[in-house]
């Protein structure tokens, strides 16, 4: 392990900021609100503040304020890919280990405030020694060059990474492809966990899906409108991640506007992502794929594991807080199936995809209530 910090050359960012001043705008929509994309005038305006008036070095110096290295995970195969881990421990030695787990658009800037409520509690009973790694192919950790890199595998390398910080069991938490690689750590490691939280809980459908609840039904409709009408990023990014990556690679333009429109459609923000995220924070994350080049590389997660998607039975003991504006909203009874040791099961009032960002005191609440009864 390898102490790391951030420190980005000015002539990087010099370099985004005159890519901005370039930027070859389309024509608006032929409609108003955003049924057709990220309107012209918020892209615009948004792309500006970023040319102008953010700091990265705010956030990267907010960052640089907890302990970083880099590692080499393999993930039981034959390549290693250097993964950059952040980890916040506690103050208070008998503190519960917690892997946290990002997913696609996210990255650790997710976490960031919700650090000093998880590892300094009021009660020193609901402590964290928190680790957040990042995913393979974003932000700052490396980027696989061979194939093979999907959920299971990153599952087997997250094993790989607690055994190595001297974690012999701990605790798991994740959403989105977070969610899906926590399941298989279920799967591939229970011996090491705690138990898993997540708050984007897939299973299969059963045979038998009748006496299903009105809300039940409703999640449901919710969940097929997103697959129609909002699920053509994964079409593409599991399709052809390297054709995408072209345009994020080269423009921030589109890199910022192909993330923060998935920001608008994935929370519950009445229509408009600033009104939950303010500006800096989504840039804050738009950054960690700039930064980095990591369009493409990205994007090939959708590619490794979209096809190949496994749902085995996960046995540890789990919980599942779905929040309102969650993309997928499945019926408790499904996920009792795969899930057979589903001890916790909540619907927050507020809150969408990314909830640690959106309604962080519901986020840590949601954490501590379940891994409470697991201490």
């Amino acid at each position: 392990m390898r102490d790391f910090r951030i420190e980005i050359p000015d002539a990087e960012l010099d370099d985004l900021r005159e890519r901005l001043a370039r930027t070859r705008w389309p024509d608006p929509a032929t409609v108003e609100g955003w049924s057709q994309g990220v309107p012209l005038d918020y892209a615009r305006e948004l792309c500006e503040y970023w040319r102008t008036r953010y700091d990265w070095r705010r956030v990267e110096a907010e960052i640089n304020a907890w302990p970083q290295f880099r590692t080499g995970l393999d993930g039981g195969g034959d390549d290693s890919v250097e993964i950059h881990v952040l980890h916040a421990r506690s103050k208070h030695p008998d503190a519960m280990p917690l892997l946290l787990t990002h997913g696609w658009p996210g990255s650790l800037v997710e976490f960031l405030g919700v650090l000093p409520a998880l590892t300094d509690p009021e009660d020193p009973a609901d402590a964290f020694h928190v680790v957040v790694p990042t995913l393979p192919g974003f932000g700052f950790s490396g980027k696989p060059t061979t194939t093979g890199w999907g959920v299971e595998r990153i599952a087997v390398a997250w094993a790989q990474l607690m055994d190595r910080l001297g974690y012999e069991r701990f605790a798991a938490q994740g959403g989105d492809w977070g969610s899906m690689i926590t399941s298989a750590l279920g799967t591939a490691a229970p011996e090491m966990l705690y138990g898993i939280h997540l708050t984007m809980a897939l299973a299969p459908k059963p045979d038998d899906a009748a006496g299903l609840t009105t809300q039940e039904k409703a999640d449901i409709r919710f969940s097929k409108e997103f697959s129609r009408y909002g699920s053509g990023y994964s079409a593409e990014q599991s399709t052809r991640p390297q054709t995408i990556g072209y345009g994020l690679a080269d423009s921030p333009a589109a890199q910022c506007t192909w993330i923060v429109e998935k920001f608008w459609d994935w929370t519950d923000c009445a229509g408009h992502p600033e009104n939950v995220i303010n500006r800096d924070r989504l840039l804050d994350n738009v950054m960690q794929y700039w930064l980095g080049s990591a369009g493409a590389s990205s994007a090939r997660i959708y590619w490794e594991s979209f096809a190949r998607r496994r749902l085995d039975d996960v046995e540890v003991p789990t919980g599942v807080a779905q929040f309102p504006h969650e993309m997928v909203k499945l019926p408790r009874s499904w996920l009792e199936r795969r899930y057979t040791d589903l001890r916790w099961f909540s619907r927050p009032d507020v809150g969408g995809h990314f909830p640690s960002l959106e309604q962080p005191e519901s986020f840590v609440d949601e954490v501590r209530g379940f891994f409470r009864t697991l201490r």
